[in-house]
C-alpha cells in the first residue's frame, strides 16, 4: 500500500534525523494511512479508500458524497 491519502493527496515527507553530536542522517515523515469502508448510497455499494486521519475527518464533514466526487476530480479510480 503506498503512503497516499487519495482524497488531501498527503504523502510522505522527508528530513533529517539529528543526534545529539548533531550528525544528520536521512529519515521519512510518513502520514499516518488507514483503509476506509464507506457506504456509497447513490451507487448502492461500498468503497473502499486509502485515506490520512486528516482525510477521515474531511468526509466525516463533508459527507461521503462529496469526498468521493474529491477523489474522482484528482484523478483516482473509486
Amino acid at each position: 500500500m503506498s503512503a497516499h491519502c487519495q482524497l488531501t493527496g498527503s504523502k510522505p515527507a522527508f528530513g533529517n534525523r539529528v543526534s545529539h553530536s548533531h550528525r544528520r542522517t536521512s529519515r521519512r515523515f510518513d502520514p499516518n494511512i488507514q483503509r476506509k469502508r464507506y457506504w456509497l448510497p447513490s451507487e448502492g455499494r461500498y468503497v473502499r479508500l486509502v485515506l490520512s486521519a486528516k482525510g477521515i475527518k474531511t468526509v466525516d464533514a463533508i459527507g461521503i458524497e462529496a469526498a468521493v466526487a474529491r477523489v474522482r476530480v484528482r484523478g483516482n479510480r473509486v
